[in-house]
């Protein structure tokens, strides 16, 4: 009888070498090139793992930082508000001791003013006394020179006044 497949020994030798050598070749290429794949694998896993960590660490600390520089930013506003509060409230006392200054100043030239004009009271006076003294001194030389009469006396004082004219006395 004929067999479909012949199994011989050869035939089973040879099958069971194949499969050994099979199993021999998966041994040594698992070892070969799955260990090292896996390996570069678990590695590749690893960094991948170590980057996400350090891409969330970064995260945390731009977050921070953000965080931060608004804080900063706030205090800056601040410190700008304080400094302009604080530069307006100078231009205010600058402006009151300017304005006190030009008061005193103004004062001080008024009063200089009035001393002045009194001053020339004076001068103007004096000037008066003295002629009213020239005046008098040429109406008692007339009188002298006349007599000691009212009437005469009357009439010297008036034409005294004519000479010298009336806007001294009224002035």
């Amino acid at each position: 009888m004929e067999r479909l497949f012949d199994l011989d020994f050869q035939l089973l030798h040879d099958a069971v070498i194949t499969a050994v050598a099979v199993f021999v070749l998966f041994l040594f290429m698992s070892y070969m090139l799955f260990k090292p794949t896996r390996e570069l694998l678990r590695k590749r896993q690893e960094r991948i793992e170590a980057d996400l960590e350090s891409a969330r660490t970064d995260k945390d600390d731009a977050e921070a930082l953000k965080n931060e520089y608004e804080a900063k930013m706030a205090n800056a506003q601040k410190d700008a508000d304080a400094v302009l509060a604080e530069a307006r409230q100078k231009a205010v006392k600058n402006e009151e001791m300017i304005i006190s200054q030009a008061k005193d100043e103004a004062a001080g030239i008024i009063r200089q003013a009035h001393n002045e004009a009194e001053l020339e009271k004076r001068k103007v006076a004096d000037e008066v006394k003295t002629q009213i003294i020239d005046v008098a001194s040429v109406l008692a030389g007339k009188v002298v020179a006349a007599g000691i009469d009212t009437n005469i006396q009357d009439s010297l004082v008036e034409e005294t006044l004519k000479e010298v004219g009336e806007s001294t006395w009224q002035s």
